[in-house]
């Protein structure tokens, strides 16, 4: 304001004036003024604005998420975003990258900004770190994944049962090697989906192999190396399931070229996976109602609901295009899938 002052030829208490938009300012003078922030292209700060206004939400709120590169992720916050927008909110987004200490670090971040609320897909770990906040009214939202050490709204995917179900239409299919590629162990995601995929087989009474089971691939290169690995296999798999979009298409670049058909489900969809060849069997979310429904019992939150924390469960659905409907070879063409004896 002094600045804009000088620049003007005026008081700063006549520049606060004429941006509070304040009576008692000659129609000229604030002319002059509006020309003066104009050319020295100045704005207000309307988070310093609130703040100075005591008590008044700073109509931003945090979306913490793992990858804003992950297709997934990124429809999630879209659908954040939109919802924000309709409330005049703006989103600070981060991504945690699954770190422990990126993620305090970035809700540090968010927080020292004041915001009203924060989306977070939480990090293996404790989150106590988080009740100081949530003492000071910030209203806080999980998805994707609960933190069970914080008392807050959770948006989840029944994932356990969605893997079950890929794998139990898998085996339907004929399959009893299936491969299965999954992300970090610790992923609470996953460990759900792991699970599902160990129900189906025990559902018929049968074990998994565990030879055919690889956990750990964060990106689509990781994921086609192990799925090279599992097809190279002296007894290789004649199925396989991944438990993320981006493991599928690394599974899909390994599967490609290779004489073999190799049945394959993947867990959530992704771009032009009906255009492939084979189309690719999903177990499909909806990120855009996950992001949604976060959003909306943030905002009741910070609206003033106080009613006690809530566990939103939502469910997937198997989406059969083709990849997944491959029947397991034949005794006769077994042969296929095995090392010649000797």
């Amino acid at each position: 304001m002094r600045d804009v002052a000088q620049a003007a030829g005026v008081s700063p208490m006549t520049v606060s004036r004429v941006v509070n938009h304040e009576p008692a300012v000659l129609p000229e003078t604030a002319a002059r003024v509006e020309r003066a922030i104009r050319r020295l292209g100045y704005q207000r700060n309307e988070a310093a604005r609130r703040l100075r206004r005591k008590g008044q939400p700073t109509l931003t709120i945090g979306l913490l998420i793992d990858d804003l590169a992950n297709p997934f992720f990124a429809a999630l916050a879209a659908a954040v975003e939109d919802a924000a927008r309709l409330r005049n909110y703006v989103v600070l987004i981060g991504s945690s990258n699954d770190s422990l200490r990126r993620e305090r670090e970035m809700v540090a971040a968010f927080c020292a900004r004041q915001v009203d609320g924060l989306i977070l897909v939480p990090v293996a770990g404790s989150h106590r770190f988080l009740r100081a906040q949530l003492a000071l009214g910030t209203k806080v939202v999980c998805v994707d994944r609960p933190a069970d050490d914080l008392p807050v709204d959770t948006v989840l995917v029944d994932n356990r049962t969605g893997a079950r179900n890929a794998v139990r239409h898998l085996l339907e299919h004929g399959h009893r090697r299936i491969g299965y590629l999954g992300d970090r162990k610790d992923i609470w995601t996953i460990q759900e989906r792991y699970a599902g995929f160990r129900d189906a087989f025990a559902d018929i009474g049968l074990e998994h192999d565990p030879e055919l089971v690889r956990h750990g691939p964060r990106s689509r290169p990781a994921a086609a190396r192990l799925a090279a690995a599992l097809l190279d296999l002296a007894n290789p798999p004649t199925a396989l399931f991944t438990t993320t979009d981006l493991i599928t298409m690394g599974a899909i670049d390994a599967l490609h070229g290779r004489a073999d058909q190799v049945a394959l489900i993947g867990f959530d969809e992704f771009a032009l996976a009906d255009k492939l060849n084979p189309p690719v069997t999903v177990i499909a979310q909806d990120p855009v109602a996950i992001g949604a429904t976060a959003a909306q019992l943030l905002f009741a939150r910070i609206e003033g609901d106080t009613s006690p924390p809530r566990k939103v469960l939502l469910l997937t659905r198997l989406v059969a295009r083709g990849s997944g409907e491959i029947a397991a070879p034949t005794p006769a063409s077994r042969s296929r899938f095995t090392a010649p004896a000797g």
